[in-house]
């Protein structure tokens, strides 16, 4: 029977792979890579640096297809179905890729950004694609140190206080109100910088983009403080790069509500 590896590759340093995700590179056929574009062919060149680091040069076989276009302007209640619709495609992807350039009893694997548990798809495209019964093939899956743990790892701070829980969330749910019952809180996939409706209060934000290669950025300090420094910072990656990929913790101080 074929056989996937979903592997976890860390937010971006090939230095952060797990033995096991080296393991499971070494024992793999073929690579599958979605080309998100011409605008972004850093993240395809940075999983080919993360092979180059670990396996023989070109002793690896890689194949690509277009990733399927998202309605990203898409929102309320049109923003779960959009979302749904774009799975879908990707589906019909992954299961030519799979059956058409994987043999029968050979090792694939989709190598995933930070960890295949926290904001990516692939787990349940895959389950989708088996749904469909077109192709038959069974999948581990190998953890990834994510965005989230290089992001305090490199703040050299913890993601909790002592006792206290912390919630990870998106920028989408944040714009809603700060959670409740949390003061620590990680807010991931953040297009339009929520954090500023915090500004006047007293809560620290702890923020990082491109985490782990050599185009790192980092910023911290209360909202009100940092805040802008953030936005012209994100602004002028952005435009300097074409993407931007952040991530950042808030924490609240006692007594703020």
């Amino acid at each position: 029977m074929r056989k996937i590896h979903v592997i976890g590759i860390g937010a971006g340093d090939p230095e952060q792979l797990t033995l096991q995700a080296v393991r499971a590179l070494r024992g793999t056929d073929v690579f599958f890579l979605l080309d998100k574009g011409e605008v972004k062919n850093d993240l395809t060149q940075l999983r080919r640096d993360i092979l180059d680091a670990h396996l023989p040069e070109g002793s690896y076989r890689l194949v690509e297809a277009r990733d399927p276009d998202r309605d990203r302007k898409a929102g309320g209640a049109s923003y779960s179905p959009a979302v749904e619709d774009w799975r879908s495609a990707r589906a019909g992807i992954y299961e030519r890729l799979i059956t058409d350039e994987l043999g029968e009893d050979g090792t694939g694997a989709f190598l995933v950004w930070g960890d295949p548990s926290l904001y990516d798809s692939t787990l349940g495209i895959l389950e989708e694609v088996l749904a469909r019964g077109a192709v038959e093939f069974a999948y581990d899956v190998v953890p990834g140190i994510s965005s989230v743990s290089a992001l305090v790892a490199r703040h050299r701070t913890g993601l909790n206080r002592v006792a206290r829980p912390v919630q990870i969330t998106t920028g989408r749910r944040l714009a809603e109100g700060f959670p409740d019952g949390v003061d620590d809180v990680v807010v991931m996939l953040d297009a339009h910088q929520a954090f500023r409706q915090y500004a006047d209060q007293d809560i620290d934000i702890y923020w990082g983009a491109y985490i782990g290669t050599s185009d790192e950025i980092l910023a911290s300090g209360p909202i009100g403080e940092a805040g802008p420094r953030i936005e012209r910072l994100r602004a002028e990656a952005r435009e300097r790069k074409g993407w931007i990929m952040d991530t950042y913790l808030l924490r609240r101080h006692p007594g703020e509500a």
